[in-house]
């Protein structure tokens, strides 16, 4: 792997609590994200993964705790908001239009980047045509990028598992994001196919210089690619440091093999 350079605080998570009725999903987390790293948020079924992830991308507001972004401070964010500012998501459960194409969905993350007023793109003239032009340029480079050249044109729905996932990771880079918040990219993989999105993970990294957020449940994919990896029970944090303090913490270990509870 190559040696590339950690950089400052990007994402800064303090003390976030997070309730639905009485039921606490999150109690006082506090991690943070650096530049350029792969940060993984693992932990069993009903950690709080999600919900720690929903509440970076303005989707739940925490009842307490702030989060901050290149030193910006936000009590909660909204959605839209949190893309604009250049941090996008992938979904665990597809969230991609099956009968569109593949790249007509990746141009979908395009959209928060597209700036000329919505009637010269429907005439597709001036600066417009010109936008559009780049933007298809773009999408063609990702999906290039993806190896997914032959399926340019192939309804989602009609793809293989892995390769919707892919088309989803094709979608938020579009949206060329600072911070890319992946939601088990991995699941419901087989191996081969898990290996190929971990590559992927590991090059958007490297080459674009992309900030990723991971939650995962298979273990040996996250000790594999992250640089850092934060570890959730219950709701609350209970480890968090390189994949090899995480892999020897007594806490992390029993939590895994249910020793604790």
């Amino acid at each position: 792997m190559t040696h590339k350079k950690i950089g400052d605080v990007i994402l800064d998570v303090r003390n976030i609590s997070l309730a639905f009725g009485g039921v606490k999903a999150l109690t006082d987390i506090s991690f943070d994200v650096r530049e350029h790293e792969i940060r993984a948020i693992i932990g069993p079924n009903g950690a709080g993964k999600s919900s720690m992830l929903n509440c970076i991308n303005g989707v739940y507001t925490p009842q307490q705790g702030t989060i901050s972004f290149r030193g910006q401070t936000f009590d909660h964010m909204n959605s839209r908001q949190v893309a604009e500012m250049g941090i996008a998501r992938t979904f665990q459960n597809l969230a991609l239009f099956k009968g569109m194409s593949v790249i007509d969905n990746i141009m979908t993350g395009r959209n928060l980047r597209i700036k000329s007023n919505l009637f010269l793109q429907a005439l597709r003239v001036g600066p417009a045509a010109r936008e559009e032009e780049q933007n298809r340029e773009f999408v063609e480079n990702i999906i290039d990028f993806l190896e997914i050249q032959a399926h340019r044109k192939t309804p989602v729905g009609q793809l293989p598992y892995g390769l919707q996932k892919r088309v989803d990771l094709g979608r938020a880079l579009a949206m060329e994001p600072q911070v890319l918040l992946l939601d088990e990219p991995m699941a419901g993989m087989n191996l081969e196919e898990k290996q190929d999105m971990s590559r992927f993970v590991l090059d958007v990294n490297d080459e674009f210089g992309t900030t990723v957020v991971l939650i995962e449940h298979d273990m040996s994919v996250v000790m594999d690619i992250s640089d850092r990896v934060v570890v959730l029970d219950y709701g609350k944090k209970i480890g968090d440091g390189t994949p090899e303090e995480v892999r020897g913490n007594e806490d992390v270990i029993s939590a895994y093999l249910g020793t604790s509870h």
